[in-house]
């Protein structure tokens, strides 16, 4: 495990503000203790100072993963957020999304979030923004990327497209995702 390179921390503070703002240092400041992100086979994870204490005595190839994931670093170096990291990023999410929990299901066999079942937005959310996609009763389900600014989707008509669909966490149940 090593800390993140000056491109690499760029790429992921990157995409881990587009959801969570400047919250991002809160991630790192925390009441109960010191934390970091380091990198481990082309996975950032994040821990506490004393895992990756414990952790440094483990050998390199014998270690499989230590803290939680956040996802990966693709060939290209662009970064991509896993559904594990999800518990993390819903705490400091800047903007979120409720979905009625008659299209709570259909949002986690993949499909985007329509105009028809969107409970609640966060005021004032810009276009392209990353959000976390919640139920009614404020369980984080998953991500995604608005498709209309907040005051564009109380326009949109019902079949219209309110959030795209970017991983939620029946991609986890159903062992889709990648886990370490």
């Amino acid at each position: 495990m090593r800390p993140l390179t000056e491109d690499e921390m760029k790429a992921f503070f990157e995409k881990l503000t587009k959801f969570v703002g400047e919250n991002v240092r809160l991630l790192l400041e925390r009441p109960d203790g010191d934390w970091c992100f380091r990198l481990h086979n082309d996975r950032v994870y994040y821990m506490a100072l004393d895992q990756l204490k414990i952790a440094s005595s483990v050998p390199r190839d014998n270690l499989v993963c230590v803290g939680t994931c956040f996802g990966k670093f693709t060939k290209s170096g662009k970064f991509r957020l896993h559904i594990t990291c999800l518990d993390h990023v819903a705490k400091f999410a800047k903007y979120k999304v409720w979905l009625k929990p008659s299209s709570e299901q259909s949002y986690l066999y993949g499909n985007h979030v329509l105009k028809a079942g969107l409970g609640r937005i966060t005021e004032d959310t810009p276009q392209y923004q990353g959000v976390v996609v919640y139920n009614m009763a404020d369980v984080p389900l998953g991500f995604g990327v608005t498709a209309h600014t907040t005051a564009d989707c109380r326009k949109l008509e019902p079949t219209g497209i309110a959030a795209f669909h970017q991983a939620d966490i029946g991609e986890y149940l159903r062992g889709e995702a990648e886990l370490c």
